[in-house]
């Protein structure tokens, strides 16, 4: 997790706490919208990444109210303080830690089968 962390906050030029919250929605968001087996061998590959997903699940009513789907991911996001512009460099970010992680077979099946995701690899 501190691999991915550190490169998110690097390259997006981001604080590493808004990172960690950052990769917690997008990978919670995978898992309830992407192809399960793909996201879970991803998920499978970044220690500490169920930890994340836990937190940033926890928003209670706020992230309710929101509803799901890509739009509420991208208001989550914005709430942290992020522009279009951090979100694209995070998403691509991500995607390139995932296919190192996973190749990019699954991690193709994983942005192919999420509704929204294309727009972002």
């Amino acid at each position: 997790m501190d691999e991915l962390i550190g490169r998110l906050a690097t390259n997006a030029s981001i604080d590493s706490a808004v990172a960690e919250k950052t990769v917690g929605i997008i990978l919670g968001f995978l898992r309830s919208e992407g192809p399960s087996d793909s996201v879970q061998a991803l998920i499978d590959q970044i220690p500490g990444a169920e930890a994340v997903i836990e937190a940033s699940t926890t928003g209670g009513g706020l992230s309710r109210l929101m509803g799901g789907g890509l739009m509420a991911v991208g208001t989550r996001l914005m709430s942290l303080g992020l522009g279009m512009s951090d979100i694209q460099t995070i998403a691509r970010e991500l995607f390139r830690y995932g296919r190192d992680k996973i190749g990019a077979d699954r991690m193709g099946k994983i942005i192919a089968g999420t509704p929204g995701l294309g727009q972002f690899a």
